[in-house]
């Protein structure tokens, strides 16, 4: 099968937590949305996810309207529903309970069978020194990536 070029990543997730455990799920899309997300027209940007009635859903995801859909086009930030086995929703229910921890989306790619996957995250919010510890990390990388190359 086709491995797909389509990876929309939410690049302010690794910034913003610390991500300790990542699940992949699928999601329930109509014909429209899918069609969208394959000429990656969708941002992750403001996204979360929450657990309700031991259903996954995530809350705020964009997902453009396709450009020749007809009445049938879907809206753009409804709430969208998640495909995980229940091990998977318990272990993400009692982490979202907990203070201090959200659950997180961090990218959305198209597998080999061409369905839309989304891998989550549960994350903990980081403080603003970690943030600079962060920074300072990536800036280090640089500089011996830099020296290496010389």
């Amino acid at each position: 099968m086709k491995q797909s070029d389509v990876n929309i990543k939410n690049r302010r997730a690794n910034f913003d937590y610390a991500i300790s455990d990542t699940f992949t799920a699928g999601m329930v899309l109509t014909g429209t949305e899918i069609k969208s997300i394959r000429q990656g027209k969708a941002s992750l940007v403001d996204t979360f996810c929450y657990v309700e009635n031991g259903e996954v859903w995530i809350k705020n995801m964009y997902i453009a309207e396709y450009f020749y859909g007809t009445y049938n086009n879907h809206s753009t930030r409804r709430d969208r529903k998640l495909l995980l086995n229940r091990k998977e929703i318990r272990t993400l229910e009692k982490a979202g309970r907990e203070t201090g921890f959200t659950i997180v989306p961090l990218r959305v790619f198209i597998n080999g069978k061409g369905y839309a996957k989304i891998v989550i995250g549960i994350g903990r919010g980081k403080k603003e020194y970690d943030k600079r510890q962060s920074i300072k990390e990536r800036e280090d990388k640089r500089t011996m990536a830099r020296m290496f190359e010389k």
